[in-house]
């Protein structure tokens, strides 16, 4: 992979041998550069980056739920989330691998030209049930091929002691996003009785943001770790050190680890795919139906009419929850998910309880509380498996795990808003309880990742 002349790091404590000479010197590898770095100018602008683009995402995941409650009725719409989930898997699969083969910037670029021309097309097409299908499914289908690039990019480019704090903050963009347009919805509503106006209203902010989420794309340096993993290595050293702003030699030399493929991968760190695997199942799917679905299953007790406002406490929920987590994420990732698990098994009884009561306060305040444990997971979660796979397979490992809860999502989701509400709360109880088991397994045997290097990790 490395081409020849460069200078690899042949021993440990910054013992380095020239290829070319064999003499040794005082040389830093560039992963110890990156995950040692003070946090400086670029890691702002790099996060401000990431965050805007989840930003967006949470907005236009919201689109098809807002949208749909005006223009569809409910039979239509479990059509529509089940397939829009199912394309969300198959965009994390592709754009994942695709990310790993081309780089992280490539695939960014890709998934806003086809979000930004579906938008455009939605706004003139969303009457057409047809249309409304399969153009909110190209959206999912390019956010969920985000999910890779984004984790791959923030944990290949944030220091080590900052990582976690990183990675949970501008994931919790999405939930600003999601809140900013269920708000702004509830605003149209008020301002128009038309349901046309109220999508357009929608239609052309999130146009809007798109522009603004383009051009910030312009802004990222491709990942180092990717570039001398491609044999890219004055790429990578011109990136390294205007990130960092070291000055003195660089080495470049990543474990084998970082090159092996997917499958090889796989079997090397099964326990830790297995066990993030049942978590992102658990998490995803239950944010997806408490947040956004619940309104549209039958029987549920406050109608579909309240999505805006379930939207709104939802993610304000989580926008909070990031916060309070930021003390503990970068301390112990072990206790954070598993804390998160175990609130978030909790609440959702209540959340079932304040549905069989009708008791609409009850249930506002353990949406906001079990949103914010959803949080707590989601940001745990993304983060550790933004660290534990190695560089030349993390998009495709991360889109791996998305793709599993957008299918079994979507499966639950479609009959879940066949059936009704209760058998619906019933699997998102089951699902943290799942969740829970697997991140208490973790606590016991996994390894803890708080302030690690990744390649150190995956050496492991």
């Amino acid at each position: 992979m490395l081409k020849q002349g460069y200078p690899v790091l042949a021993g440990k404590s910054g013992e380095v041998r020239d290829r070319i000479t064999g003499s040794k010197r005082s040389m830093r590898n560039f992963t110890e550069v990156l995950d040692s770095a003070r946090w400086g100018p670029l890691h702002w602008r790099i996060f401000a980056v990431i965050a805007d683009n989840y930003f967006f995402d949470g907005i236009l995941f919201s689109i098809a739920p807002l949208l749909l409650y005006l223009v569809a009725p409910p039979s239509v719409a479990s059509l529509i989330f089940a397939l829009n989930l199912l394309t969300e898997s198959l965009g994390a699969i592709v754009l994942g691998k695709l990310s790993d083969t081309y780089g992280r910037l490539k695939i960014f670029a890709v998934s806003m030209a086809l979000e930004a021309g579906s938008l455009v097309a939605l706004f003139f097409l969303y009457r057409d049930v047809v249309a409304l299908a399969v153009l909110t499914s190209i959206i999912t289908f390019s956010i969920g091929g985000e999910f890779g690039s984004s984790y791959a990019m923030m944990a290949e480019l944030s220091p080590a002691n900052h990582r976690g704090k990183a990675i949970l903050l501008a994931t919790n963009f999405w939930n600003l996003g999601s809140m900013l347009i269920a708000a702004l919805s509830i605003l149209y509503a008020r301002l128009s009785s038309s349901p046309i106006l109220q999508v357009r209203y929608l239609l052309v902010t999130a146009l809007g943001v798109a522009i603004g989420a383009g051009l910030a794309r312009l802004l990222l340096p491709e990942s180092p770790r990717w570039l001398v993993l491609r044999g890219r290595i004055e790429d990578a050293e011109k990136v390294v050190k205007k990130i960092t702003g070291y000055k003195g030699e660089i080495g470049f030399y990543l474990p084998r680890e970082s090159g092996i493929g997917v499958k090889e991968a796989l079997s090397k760190y099964l326990f830790r795919f297995i066990i993030l695997a049942i978590v992102t199942i658990s998490i995803y799917i239950t944010y997806d139906i408490t947040a956004f679905y619940i309104p549209y299953a039958p029987h549920f007790s406050f109608g579909e009419r309240i999505v805006s406002y379930v939207i709104l406490y939802s993610n304000l929920g989580s926008f909070i929850g990031a916060f309070m987590l930021v003390p503990l994420i970068d301390r112990s990732r072990r206790i954070s998910i598993t804390s998160s698990l175990l609130g978030g098994l909790v609440t959702s009884i209540f959340l079932l309880i304040a549905n069989e009561t009708r008791n609409i306060h009850l249930f506002y305040a353990m949406l906001f509380l079990n949103m914010v444990f959803n949080e707590w997971a989601w940001a745990s979660l993304s983060v550790l498996e933004s660290e534990l796979f190695p560089t030349g397979t993390r998009s495709s490992v991360i889109g791996l795990l998305v793709a599993l809860q957008g299918i079994s999502g979507a499966l639950i989701v479609y009959l879940g808003l066949r059936a009704n509400v209760v058998a619906l709360f019933a699997s998102v109880i089951t699902l943290w309880a799942l969740g829970l088991a697997a991140s208490i397994m973790w606590h016991i045997k996994g390894v803890e990742s708080a302030r690690r290097g990744i390649e150190e990790l995956v050496k492991q």
